[in-house]
């Protein structure tokens, strides 16, 4: 039996109820979905975009999922505590793949501002949903995204109205909870209408020891004029498996802040697509990650530059120890329309071990003549003369690694724009590479 051939016995038994548990918009392309995901079954290394991670392998134990909708004994508000110094923000959490809401913050979002379960605004908003739902993320390319679309029943809103601020940071804290080993579908759908701005922090947490496996989609619609920073912060276990797949719609002078930053985890595979629709809108796509062990990081972009003039800035930094194993392959498309683009695309990455491999493989293709861009990659070592330096001034040499490593991944920490959120991850990465436990300040879970 292949290892597609247990989902999809387990899609034909279940398919109604795994539509009752969910919402009509998001059962519509379910069938769909799941034609596309028979068709397409799980990426192996055979598909190009796939040739460093075979995600494949990873479908194949029996897991858990929980399809019936049954409730965790679990209130997050009381077991994770997340104190990020002097930075306030309104605090949600989805466990596993349902969005909580026994307990929410009190109301404190603009009004028009919509944010809770996809599922419930599906109901309440309809229409809404139905017009952007399923509309980037396409079943018909991607056998992960046919997965998600087919057997994904809840997830998170976020929705903007016209020149709305959200002021204070939107923090959703992702748990993943199990007695047995366990499979969760997870979507997002974030929309930003014309001169709508918001900021969300995602982080992932895993709060049992057992093996889980995150499939997750997530669609940003960001409108003329929008400004939108997302930040993702992975905090899990090494028997954790992270497979992503995030597509992303920016229309003119939209400017948007993609930065996805895997502290600690197992195998992680990261898809972005950015699309930039309109003129003069702008992109800063930002990734680092730091790994030991046998730690697996994958990330793959996509920049499609559709209309002229607009800007891409991308810097993806990898720290690998032990046997680690760190993957970048970054595409920018610059079409023949797409006149006076602007793009840089640079990926640097160090091996702390030569036991550690990293695959790095940036691609520009550009079919307009009149356009500034540029790529590079570069993977190596500590500068075994700057460790030398340090030493001959009193710097121990494990501290003198430590400093060097954490000056090499700074950069990408210092593209946040929210300097409470920066400081706490200067904080974060350096108890990292001192091995420390990845707790954050005040978490029940972590401790």
């Amino acid at each position: 039996m292949t290892i597609e051939q247990q989902y999809i016995d387990l899609f034909s038994q279940t398919e109604a109820m795994i539509c009752r548990h969910s919402a009509e918009v998001l059962n519509a392309p379910r069938a769909a979905a799941f034609a596309d995901f028979e068709r397409l079954g799980f990426p192996t290394r055979k598909q190009e975009k796939y040739r460093y991670t075979d995600v494949s392998k990873f479908f194949e134990p029996d897991y858990g999922l929980n399809l019936n909708r049954l409730e965790l004994p679990v209130n997050p508000y009381e077991v994770f505590k997340c104190d990020v110094p002097n930075m306030s923000t309104s605090l949600y959490f989805v466990v596993n793949d349902v969005f909580y809401n026994k307990a929410l913050p009190k109301p404190h979002l603009p009004e028009g501002v919509i944010f809770g379960s996809l599922k419930e605004m599906a109901q309440q908003h309809p229409e809404l949903v139905k017009k952007y739902y399923g509309k980037l993320a396409d079943t018909s390319e991607d056998g992960v995204t046919a997965f998600n679309t087919a057997f994904a029943q809840d997830g998170v809103l976020l929705y903007v109205p016209k020149n709305v601020v959200v002021e204070k940071p939107i923090q959703l804290v992702n748990i993943l909870r199990g007695d047995v080993n366990f499979l969760v579908n997870r979507r997002v759908l974030i929309v930003l209408e014309e001169g709508a701005q918001a900021r969300l922090l995602a982080c992932d947490h895993a709060m049992d020891g057992v093996n889980f496996l995150a499939t997750q989609v997530i669609e940003v619609f960001a409108g003329e004029n929008a400004t939108f920073d997302l930040y993702e912060l992975e905090e899990t276990h090494t028997s954790t498996v992270r497979i992503s797949n995030m597509y992303v719609k920016q229309e003119a002078n939209s400017n948007v802040l993609l930065n996805g930053m895997t502290l600690h985890n197992g195998t992680t595979r990261n898809t972005t697509r950015v699309t930039l629709a309109g003129e003069h809108a702008e992109l800063n796509l930002c990734g680092m990650a730091i790994a030991d062990k046998n730690q697996h990081v994958d990330n793959h972009t996509a920049i499609d530059h559709a209309v002229p003039n607009c800007t891409s800035n991308e810097l993806y930094k990898y720290v690998l120890d032990d046997q680690a194993v760190g993957a970048f392959a970054g595409l920018v498309l610059v079409r023949p329309d797409a006149q006076h683009t602007s793009s840089q695309q640079t990926n640097r990455n160090l091996c702390a071990t030569r036991d550690a491999h990293m695959y790095t493989q940036p691609q520009l293709e550009i079919y307009a003549d009149d356009v500034k861009c540029s790529h590079g990659a570069t993977v190596g070592q500590l500068d075994e003369s700057a460790l030398f330096y340090m030493q001959q001034r009193g710097i121990p040499a494990r501290e003198a690694r430590l400093l060097l490593m954490f000056a090499f991944v700074n950069e990408v920490i210092d593209t946040i724009r929210l300097d409470a959120l920066k400081d706490r991850l200067h904080l974060l990465v350096e108890k990292r590479f001192r091995g420390e436990l990845n707790k954050c300040q005040g978490c029940a879970i972590c401790k």
